[in-house]
């Protein structure tokens, strides 16, 4: 293991920032994993897509704690985005994803995630991906690290390691990770054009964070997600050296409130094409 304890109190604030919402996120799946232990009922919310009092929950603790701190900093929430609370953003911002991946807490699987992101310029430039069922974290600022973490502790940084994408695919060619639910023909075609060799599926924003650990190399998106919903893994991935850009190649920015916040197509590298 290595000791980057002493590099994130040195760096950057953009890795302390990442450590402040990395506990934002363990205290926040407290609840996440109490419901998840539960036989809990799903809702569904005015746009048809499945919510669940853990979002609700663990949406609270997170507003409150960064509210606290970061009183001057607007806040784009997805729960209560849907209840008609939109604030006016400017140069920055913060993401909040309760539970990323309803449809994975659902089923159980796991794979599901609590997300905080910071947007500066338009790109997410911190970023917090905490999967509380894996007990593992993601972080992303002056670079990425991840690590392990029960939910409801105290983050240690020594227990953080540093990852970073894979610059070149295997011989045998590229991989790709792609969404469980959303692997339609769009994507198939767009993966075979690429020679992809092998894929496969993983839930929520895990999928940026499986190529920022060096594990794939490709993520195409073509179904439709939210700025919430990418924002920290997109961050994450910066951090370890990938990127995401939009099919043509060119910027995949954020702060879209004239679109209502909802992202149009893209793809994550491990490795930025050019």
């Amino acid at each position: 293991m290595i000791d980057i304890s002493s590099e994130f109190a040195l760096t950057y604030d953009k890795n302390n920032l990442a450590l402040e919402f990395a506990q934002i996120c363990s205290r926040a799946a407290i609840p996440v994993m109490e419901v998840y232990a539960t036989d809990f009922t799903p809702e569904q919310k005015a746009d048809r897509s499945p919510v669940t009092q853990a979002d609700t929950l663990a949406e609270k603790i997170m507003l409150d704690a960064l509210q606290s701190t970061h009183p001057n900093i607007p806040i784009i929430a997805e729960e209560q985005f849907s209840t008609g609370v939109r604030p006016d953003v400017g140069d920055e911002f913060l993401l909040v994803d309760p539970v990323d991946g309803t449809k994975e807490f659902i089923a159980k699987n796991g794979e599901f995630t609590l997300n905080i992101a910071l947007i500066r310029g338009g790109h997410p430039v911190v970023g917090c991906v905490f999967a509380p069922a894996m007990e593992r974290i993601y972080l992303g600022g002056e670079g990425a690290f991840a690590g392990p973490l029960i939910p409801g502790c105290i983050l240690n940084p020594a227990a953080l390691v540093p990852i970073a994408t894979r610059k070149t695919p295997p011989p045998s060619g590229p991989v790709a990770i792609i969404s469980r639910s959303h692997a339609d023909d769009q994507t198939q075609a767009f993966i075979e054009a690429q020679g992809v060799v092998e894929k496969f599926y993983a839930g929520s924003s895990l999928k940026f964070c499986r190529l920022a650990e060096g594990v794939a190399d490709i993520y195409p998106r073509f179904a439709p997600t939210m700025e919430w919903d990418t924002g920290a893994g997109h961050a994450v991935l910066n951090g370890a050296g990938g990127a995401v850009t939009k099919p043509d190649g060119t910027q995949f920015r954020y702060g879209k409130s004239e679109n209502d916040y909802r992202n149009g197509h893209f793809i994550a590298w491990a490795a930025p094409p050019g």
